[in-house]
């Protein structure tokens, strides 16, 4: 896509605006640092924001880090200590952690006036920092920090305040730190296939792929097999609704290559859907995203019941579609759903429940929620948006200031 595509959308101000930001900023060499290219919405947000941003004049790049099986499962477990479970880091584990930052710094280039490192599996480049006394570098954490683990977010905070600043999606997430911290939520974009509009032949054309007649109302949760993500308490939901109103439940994600133990939540999640025909259980692959755009669109009712949560865009992605959300009260999903406004917050299993009930025994109130929710995307939570920040934020690097919320 080209700035010019999204002009309709969001106006020709907000494009031109983005035009004045970067020529401020032509020709810096940015490099993004992850842990993967596919799966996860870190990948997809550089896999939009980077040719922008390379369009506006910047030289900017996008590189992954390399780890065998073994510093993904740890680095899963720094995942799941900073969302607060109470484990213990091994010795060997750190060490490990360690070894394979250490092999990314021999045989990665990094170059570059920006260094925009993302969560902590490649934490540990920073200490290259000591011989770039001319570059940036930018700690970007997408992970509910809200009550980190102590002994995670301490062995993390000497990594972190190495950087020149941090960035956070929610102000929720913002820590005790020596350096500078920045707010800046996600986004999606409205034209990519996951997003973009699509007709009632398209939706029932992957419906009928996938073998899900429309025939009664659908709930729906798309979302990593993760522990996190709760999909086992979402067919808990989807059963205590069944005894009142006849309906289906789709549970769809696929998996991350930095996720080892999304396969396991797989299994289970299947195990304990066994012998319902109208629960739909679909793993798929990273490149589905017309299919996510179209089972959301065919929905009645999205739900997004996570235990911990960085932000959530598959909430934002069904908001935008004007469906209907409930949502867990956490992470950034607060900062999209305000309440009986734009979406409804639940913190229980039947809680949940009984918003499920309301929504689908109302559907003008239903349609009236799906509508407010696509506007507050439109106003909140929209690429263009994404763009304007990370360009002040890249100018906000050469100048001072404390905590700020871009």
């Amino acid at each position: 896509m080209k700035l010019a595509d999204y002009e309709p959308i969001v106006g020709p101000n907000i494009i031109e605006e983005l035009k004045s930001l970067a020529r401020r900023l032509k020709g810096k060499l940015v490099r993004n640092i992850n842990s993967t290219a596919v799966g996860g919405g870190v990948a997809e947000i550089l896999m939009r924001l980077v040719p922008l941003l390379n369009e506006l004049g910047l030289d900017v790049r996008w590189d992954v880090i390399k780890g065998e099986e073994r510093f993904f499962s740890i680095t899963k477990k720094f995942h799941n200590m900073l969302h607060g479970k109470k484990v213990k880091l091994l010795p060997n584990e750190i060490e490990l952690f360690l070894k394979n930052g250490e092999d990314n710094l021999k045989n990665m280039d990094l170059s570059g006036d920006i260094l925009f490192i993302h969560d902590p599996q490649p934490i540990v480049l920073v200490k290259k920092k000591q011989f770039q006394k001319k570059s940036k570098w930018l700690w970007r954490c997408h992970i509910d920090v809200t009550e980190p683990n102590e002994q995670i977010w301490s062995f993390l905070k000497t990594f972190i305040e190495q950087y020149d600043a941090s960035v956070f999606s929610s102000p929720n997430f913002a820590q005790q730190l020596k350096i500078r911290q920045f707010l800046i939520a996600p986004s999606i974009d409205p034209l990519s296939d996951k997003n973009k509009d699509l007709s009632q032949n398209e939706i029932a054309d992957v419906l009928n792929r996938l073998k899900i007649a429309a025939d009664k109302p659908i709930i729906t949760q798309v979302s990593r097999f993760d522990y996190l993500k709760d999909p086992l308490g979402v067919i808990d939901v989807y059963r205590l609704v069944k005894k009142y109103t006849d309906c289906q439940l789709i549970l769809a994600g696929g998996t991350a290559t930095d996720d080892p133990e999304s396969a396991l939540v797989l299994n289970k999640v299947t195990e304990k859907a066994q012998g319902d025909p109208d629960i739909h259980i679909l793993a798929l692959p990273p490149t589905s995203d017309i299919e996510i755009n179209a089972l959301q669109r065919a929905s009645t009712v999205i739900l997004q019941k996570s235990v911990r949560e960085g932000f959530a865009l598959t909430v934002t992605e069904a908001l935008w579609k004007a469906k209907p959300v409930v949502a867990s009260a956490v992470g950034g999903i607060p900062l999209q759903i305000k309440h009986e406004f734009s979406g409804l917050l639940s913190r229980t299993t039947e809680g949940t429940a009984y918003w499920v009930k309301q929504l689908l025994n109302s559907p003008d109130y239903a349609q009236n929620l799906g509508r407010v929710g696509k506007e507050h995307v439109r106003q909140n939570f929209l690429l263009t948006r994404h763009l304007r920040e990370y360009l002040l934020l890249f100018l906000a690097l050469y100048h001072h200031s404390d905590i700020v919320n871009i």
